[in-house]
């Protein structure tokens, strides 16, 4: 590829011309541009993308967590309708059209992906309106969101590093966050409480087999449980001290 791609007009024709119109088998009521063979795509776009320096297609694809994630919020609409909402690391603008199908007052999709803006946009104008993006990156921000939707985010180290302080402060501050999750390595369980459980098909090519279950996770803070031992520990203490009192 000669000509350098830019956002806007290159961008949409080339996620146009390398997908076909689609629905993910785990949320089928939902239509994408997805890649037709992902192993195909994801090496040419390496190719032609590499002199300008841009990430894979991740946008390309729905991911089990973005599947899983999305299936939970279009089965539990009250988790979103009516709320503020943020769709973290958005991709595709899967998880943010479930929300919007949902019933959320507001969505604001973020990813720092240059093709995310472009294929988020196609993909909610396939669905029937127009989503609100950002390509900031929006870690350490709170703009007062009542739900963070997060699929698949927990695929590295340094981006659960990042994560964890960050969600623990929205968290803290009354924010609900949800997370969906196909089993990575670095998924904090001692942080999160299981809401739902799914099956979801995938692209051998991308996850190296044929379905994969992906577990819909809300995020808690740890002193939730240590608050319960100290409870506890009081009741305990108040009982020694009535019992010597009784004696």
């Amino acid at each position: 590829m000669n000509a350098r791609l830019t956002p806007g007009p290159d961008f949409r024709r080339f996620i146009i011309e390398n997908t076909s119109i689609q629905s993910p088998p785990h949320v089928p009521e939902i239509r994408l541009y997805l890649a037709d063979e992902a192993h195909g795509l994801w090496h040419r776009t390496e190719e032609e993308l590499q002199s300008s320096g841009l990430e894979p297609p991740f946008w390309a694809f729905a991911w089990a967590g973005g599947q899983g994630l999305a299936r939970h919020v279009l089965g539990n609409p009250d988790c979103v309708r009516g709320k503020n909402v943020l769709d973290f690391a958005t991709g595709s603008g899967l998880v943010a059209i479930a929300a919007h199908m949902s019933g959320a007052a507001s969505i604001l999709a973020a990813d720092i992906d240059p093709f995310s803006a472009d294929a988020a946009a196609l993909n909610a104008e396939l669905n029937g309106f127009t989503l609100e993006h950002t390509a900031e990156n929006l870690v350490a921000q709170d703009r007062g969101w009542d739900v963070v939707l997060a699929g698949d985010v927990f695929y590295d180290q340094a981006m659960a590093v990042v994560l964890l302080p960050w969600f623990e402060e929205l968290v803290s501050r009354g924010t609900q966050i949800l997370i969906g999750d196909p089993g990575r390595a670095y998924l904090p369980k001692d942080r999160l409480e299981k809401l739902s459980e799914h099956q979801v098909p995938v692209t051998r090519a991308l996850e190296d087999q044929d379905v994969r279950k992906t577990v819909v996770w809300k995020f808690v803070l740890r002193t939730r449980k240590l608050n319960k031992h100290i409870a506890l520990s009081i009741q305990q203490s108040d009982v020694k001290l009535l019992g010597g009192t009784r004696s």
